[in-house]
């Protein structure tokens, strides 16, 4: 399982407020897209829940225990900067992984242990489409392939999680659409949540089963930094109607 709940959620730096009340519940192996713009505290909510930011008040828990206050090994992320070790092979960049979540203080792994993880490590590799590339180094990699491998490196550590901030952003359209054919398939064949912040909405519609939009709704142009970003939008791609985010319906009927 792998449910994250938001409960009264405020980011604060100072004077500035970046998200104000925030109330979210996410269901177990949903893919959730969000989607919003500049500066409107998307991937501050990524970080969130990857454990680098901590909410200045209110509370979030995954399958109903706090979130812990560092990233840990149930949640994987990948950037739009591609975030693999230069100096290791594909096959060693996603060895990596599970030597690191079984052997964390060593970083090595020995004898069957080994031979267990280089097996696993060559099928997720297949996986994403690099069995050809095994033994080739990131350098040699085009951009796509990077970030294949920069998935397949997330994904062996099993997370309960999946964080994609802006993952494609950097593609162009062919190799994103290539990704798109990637992911998806692997997301449902693997049953983990994943949430993706993008700022391409076809891109949130053709992966979601959810869409999230964030937004300031209050703007004080003496005070920049007086409101913060709510959820202004909630599309379940699973139904028909959207999802009731508490103010939003009033607002639409104003």
């Amino acid at each position: 399982m792998s449910a994250i709940s938001v409960r009264d959620v405020w980011v604060e730096f100072g004077d500035q407020i970046v998200i104000e009340n925030l109330n979210l519940d996410i269901a177990s192996g949903s893919f959730v897209s969000v989607v919003g713009p500049s500066g409107c505290g998307k991937s501050t909510f990524l970080r969130m829940v990857l454990g680098q930011d901590r909410p200045t008040r209110g509370s979030m828990t995954l399958d109903g225990k706090p979130l812990p206050d560092e990233p840990g090994a149930d949640r994987g992320v990948v950037f739009q900067r591609y975030s693999v070790f230069p100096h290791l092979t594909v096959l060693g960049n996603v060895l990596s992984g599970y030597e690191f979540a079984q052997s964390p203080l060593l970083g090595k792994l020995f004898g069957a242990k080994r031979r267990a993880a280089i097996e696993k490590a060559e099928e997720l590799i297949v996986a994403v489409g690099l069995g050809a590339h095994r033994d080739k180094y990131p350098s040699a990699l085009s951009g796509g392939m990077q970030q294949r491998l920069a998935i397949a490196q997330a994904l062996a550590k099993d997370p309960k999680v999946l964080l994609l901030d802006e993952p494609f952003g950097a593609l162009d359209p062919g190799t994103r659409a290539q990704m798109h054919a990637l992911l998806k398939p692997l997301w449902a064949r693997l049953g983990m949540t994943v949430i993706m912040v993008t700022h391409d909405l076809k891109e949130a519609f053709t992966l979601g089963t959810r869409v999230i939009a964030f937004d300031k709704t209050r703007h004080d142009p003496q005070a920049p930094g007086r409101f913060g970003a709510r959820i202004t939008y909630d599309l379940d791609l699973t139904r028909d109607v959207a999802v009731p985010v508490l103010g939003f319906e009033k607002r639409a009927a104003e």
